[in-house]
């Protein structure tokens, strides 16, 4: 998906708590030159945090319940028709603690993008952190993927990696890793969002190839 130098992508962010990743987005879209419009934020719960965020930034914002529909189905079709409201190009998870139906992950096929707390494919799933220093890790990090079926195990797009320190316990790790996601998302998609990134049948391409592995973003 081509885009011009003036021109933005509109984008839907998806979270479920503080919608740390979705602040950084839009700080870099306000400040960094990312060429994206956030279209909307839209979370699964109403106390979300980040939705107080997004509504002082002039974003639209929802909310839909899990707890009025019947099943992850027709819950998830009632979030598609919120999402297409907005038309975006992109649809970016945030934090956003669902699993996705599949006829939610392949209706936004190819644009639907996804940061996971972990140098994937290790250690999918939750407590990333702790899960680490369990294992005894030398670093860990963070990734950015496509979303398919597969929970956490669509095509990896980028990763930063984190050095583990001596001392670490899974909140100062996990804290040093949510620092680093906050340059690798809008990274990832500044590469989208100027057409350098793209998806063709089930796999990503940068700059027009297949992308055989994972680039590395170094951290800070």
């Amino acid at each position: 998906m081509n885009q011009s130098a003036c021109q933005r992508l509109p984008v839907v962010i998806l979270i479920s708590g503080r919608g740390s990743n979705m602040k950084a987005i839009v700080e870099a879209a306000e400040h960094d030159g990312l060429p994206v419009e956030v279209r909307a934020v839209i979370s699964n719960r109403a106390d979300a945090a980040g939705l107080k965020y997004a509504r002082e930034a002039g974003i639209d914002t929802l909310a839909l319940d899990a707890a009025d529909y019947p099943d992850r189905e027709t819950y998830d079709r009632a979030m598609m028709g919120l999402i297409d409201r907005f038309e975006p190009g992109l649809v970016v998870l945030a934090g956003y603690m669902r699993i996705l139906s599949p006829a939610f992950v392949h209706h936004y096929e190819g644009r639907l993008l996804n940061i996971h707390p972990s140098l994937l494919p290790e250690f999918r799933g939750l407590d990333t952190h702790r899960r680490a220093l369990e294992a005894g890790v030398d670093e860990h990090g963070a990734s950015v993927h496509f979303v398919t079926e597969e929970l956490d195990g669509g095509p990896v797009i980028a990763r930063v990696r984190v050095p583990v320190k001596a001392g670490d316990d899974a909140d100062s790790l996990a804290a040093r890793v949510l620092e680093q996601e906050h340059r690798l998302y809008p990274q990832v998609l500044r590469w989208f969002a100027e057409g350098r990134l793209d998806w063709h049948d089930g796999q990503a391409t940068l700059d027009g190839g297949p992308l055989q592995r994972p680039l590395d973003i170094t951290a800070d």
